[in-house]
C-alpha cells in the first residue's frame, strides 16, 4: 500500500478511528490493532511477504529472551556471555541468510561465475526468479539492532510479543524507515497512548509536506530524469547535467518525503519516530552530508559495524579500512548491483581525506545560523558538496557501470554549454522547494512553523500546498527506496 494512493487515503482514517475511538481498553488493544493494521498494510502487496517478516520478528523476539535466560544460568561460569553470544550470532546469521537469499543470491551467483571466466572457465550459474520482499532491508536491520542491544545489555528483552511485533511491523515506517531502535520505539508500546491534538496536527502538517515533496517535486523530476537517463546517448551535455541535478532532487524529495509521511503518520497515533533527514543539501562537506542523509541507516552502520571494528581509533590504515567497510556495506545494502558498490566506494574516497585530516566533524551546526544567507565560503562549500554528491547519484541511478561511463562522458561534450531542453518545469519546482527548505532549515521539517502570525494566512498556505498535490502532473511512481 503506497502512501500516495487512494487505498492509503481510505485505510488511514479507518485505522485512526478504530485506534482512538474503539480501542479504549489500553495498550494491549492499541497494540493488537497496530499489528493487525500493519499486516494489512504490508500484505497489500503480497500476503506471502508476511511469512518472512513474521519469521524475522518471532526469531528476534525469542532470541532476546533466550539470551537473557542463558546469561543468567551461566552467570558463574568463566565466560558467561559465550552462549548468549552464540544465540545472538545465530539470530543474525538466520536473518542475514533470509535477506541475502532474496536480495543477493543472483548477484553473487553471477559474480562467482564471472570470477571463473578470468581463469578461462565458463560457468552457467543457476539464477532464480526471486521477488524481493518490500522493505526487507529495513525491518531486518531494525530487528537485528534489537538482538545486538539485548546482548550488549543496553535494554532488557521484552516478553510482550504483541508489543514487539508492533515495534518491528509498525506500518508507517515498515517498508522504508526510519530504521528505529528498540531503545526508542519499543517502550512506547508498553503504555496506553493518549490522544494529543497538538501532536496530531503537527503530524498532519508533516504528512502534507511529505506528500508535496513526493508528488509535486519528486514525481515531476522523475518525468524528466527517466527520459534523460533512458535516452542519455541522444541528448546534449546540458540536458545530462540537468538530469543528474534533477535526480538529486528526485531521490531526496522521494525518500525524505516518505520519511516525513511516516513520522507524521506515527505522530497521529501518539508514536514518536526518529528524524531521518536534516536538510542534507545544505551541507558544507561530505562528512556533514552523511550526518544529515538517511540518518537512521548511517547511525546504524556507525553503531553496529564501524565502532565495533575500531571506529576512528587506531592507525591510519585501520581508519581507512573501517571507512571503506561501512561505505561499501551501505552501498551493497541499497541493492545487488555493482553501481551501488562503486557508489559506496566513491563516497568513501571523498570521506577519507576529511577523516585523516581530523575535519570530519568540522560542521556540526546548521549553516548560516541566525542569518538569512550563507557567507561566500559557506555557499562555495554547499555548492561543491552538492556537485560531488550529484556525481555520485549518477552512479547510483545508472543501470550499470557502462551507462555510468557513457553518461558522464556525454556531460563532457561541447553541448554542455547549450540551453537544456528537458526538465524546465521540474527545475522550477526544485528551486521553489529549495527556497522553502532554506527558510525552514532550523526546524524539524521545513513548514513545521510558518513565519506567519495569522491563522487564516497559514490555512491559505496549507490549502495551496494541498492544491499543488491534488493537481500535480508528476509520474505518480512508487517510492524509490521500496526497491531496497
Amino acid at each position: 500500500m503506497l502512501f500516495n494512493s487512494i487505498d492509503f487515503a481510505i485505510f488511514l482514517p479507518i485505522v485512526f478511528f478504530l485506534y482512538w475511538f474503539i480501542c479504549r481498553g489500553g495498550a494491549i488493544q492499541q497494540n493488537v490493532l497496530a499489528v493487525a493494521a500493519s499486516f494489512v498494510f504490508y500484505g497489500w502487496w503480497d500476503w506471502r511477504f508476511l511469512i518472512l517478516m513474521s519469521i524475522t520478528i518471532a526469531c528476534s523476539w525469542a532470541s532476546g529472551i533466550w539470551m537473557t535466560n542463558v546469561r543468567e544460568r551461566d552467570r558463574e561460569k568463566k565466560n558467561p556471555k559465550r552462549r548468549a553470544r552464540a544465540v545472538m550470532v545465530g539470530n543474525i546469521v538466520l536473518n542475514l541468510l533470509i535477506l541475502g537469499f532474496f536480495k543477493y543470491y543472483n548477484f553473487f551467483a553471477q559474480g562467482f561465475a564471472d570470477a571463473f571466466t578470468l581463469f578461462g572457465k565458463e560457468l552457467n550459474p543457476t539464477t532464480l526468479k526471486i521477488i524481493l520482499p518490500v522493505g526487507i532491508s529495513f525491518y531486518t536491520f531494525q530487528a537485528l539492532s534489537y538482538s545486538i542491544d539485548v546482548y550488549r545489555e543496553k535494554l532488557q528483552p521484552t516478553r510482550n510479543a504483541v508489543a514487539f511485533f508492533a515495534f518491528v511491523s509498525f506500518f508507517p515506517q515498515l517498508v522504508a524507515g526510519p530504521i528505529e531502535r528498540a531503545t526508542n520505539l519499543l517502550p512506547q508500546f508498553y503504555s496506553k497512548r493518549v490522544f494529543d491534538y497538538a501532536k496530531a496536527s503537527d503530524g498532519a502538517r508533516q504528512i502534507l509536506w511529505g506528500l508535496f515533496k513526493k508528488m509535486v517535486v519528486a514525481d515531476n523530476c522523475a518525468l524528466a530524469v527517466n527520459r534523460i537517463f533512458e535516452e542519455h546517448y541522444a541528448v546534449g551535455g546540458s540536458d545530462l547535467v540537468m538530469g543528474a541535478a534533477l535526480f538529486a532532487f528526485q531521490i531526496y524529495c522521494d525518500f525524505s518525503g516518505y520519511s516525513d509521511i511516516a513520522i507524521g503518520t506515527a505522530r497521529l497515533f501518539g508514536i514518536g519516530l526518529k528524524k531521518n533527514f536534516s536538510f542534507p543539501y545544505f551541507s558544507r562537506d561530505i562528512a556533514e552530508f552523511w550526518r544529515r542523509w538517511h540518518i537512521s541507516l548511517t547511525t546504524w552502520f556507525r553503531d553496529y559495524v564501524y565502532i565495533p571494528l575500531g571506529g576512528s581509533r587506531g592507525g591510519r590504515g585501520q581508519k581507512i579500512r573501517n571507512t571503506f567497510v561501512i561505505f561499501l556495506a551501505s552501498g551493497l545494502w541499497h541493492g545487488a548491483n555493482w553501481t551501488f558498490v562503486v557508489w559506496g566506494a566513491y563516497h568513501a574516497l571523498l570521506f577519507v581525506p576529511l577523516l585523516l585530516l581530523g575535519r570530519n566533524r568540522k560542521y556540526t551546526d546548521s549553516v548560516a545560523t541566525g542569518r538569512k544567507l550563507p557567507t561566500l565560503k559557506e555557499f562555495a562549500g554547499i555548492a561543491m558538496t552538492f556537485v560531488l554528491v550529484t556525481i555520485g547519484w549518477i552512479i547510483f541511478r545508472a543501470r550499470d557501470m557502462r551507462q555510468t561511463i557513457e553518461y558522464m562522458a556525454g556531460m563532457c561534450d561541447a553541448s554542455l554549454f547549450s540551453i537544456p531542453i528537458h526538465g524546465r518545469v521540474a527545475c522550477l519546482y526544485a528551486v521553489i522547494f529549495l527556497v522553502i527548505e532554506w527558510l525552514g532549515r532550523g526546524q524539524e521539517y521545513a513548514i513545521e512553523r510558518l513565519p506567519v502570525k495569522r491563522a487564516g494566512v497559514r490555512w491559505v498556505i496549507y490549502g495551496a500546498i494541498a492544491l499543488f498535490i491534488a493537481t500535480s502532473s508528476g509520474a505518480s511512481e512508487q517510492f524509490i527506496y521500496f526497491q531496497f
